[in-house]
């Protein structure tokens, strides 16, 4: 399987398995997620596995959902970029963003890309 570019799912659907949910603890790391975060079946990031993916605006842990990649962030000093799903659908903002997935993305350099 080839490398997925996380930027061609912008404004696209997918189905998200997570494997960390709501209020999970890292298995390596003293990281509690304050967002579900999985990945998307069938795809290869930059660092060899499934592409990873930040569910926000949903309150309570999942297993599975399906939504919109609203953005995504491509960190800088690591490949392994992620996407950026609202549960509810609603756009929210690069600043709101980088609030709900500081308890993770605050040990790396990124930026947010949205649809051209």
């Amino acid at each position: 399987m080839t490398k997925t570019s996380a930027i061609d799912f912008i404004g696209k659907a997918v189905d998200v398995v997570i494997d960390r949910p709501l209020g999970s603890r890292h298995p390596e790391h003293d990281t509690i997620y304050e967002v579900n975060y999985g990945f998307v079946p069938q795809t290869i990031s930059g660092d060899g596995e499934e592409l990873d993916a930040y569910i926000l605006n949903l309150d309570k842990p999942a297993e599975k959902i399906s939504g919109k990649v609203i953005a995504v962030i491509q960190r800088l000093d690591d490949d392994d970029d992620k996407l950026i799903i609202s549960a509810n659908g609603q756009d929210i903002s690069d600043e709101d963003i980088r609030k709900m997935v500081n308890f993770q993305e605050k040990y790396f350099k990124y930026i947010i890309k949205r649809g051209e």
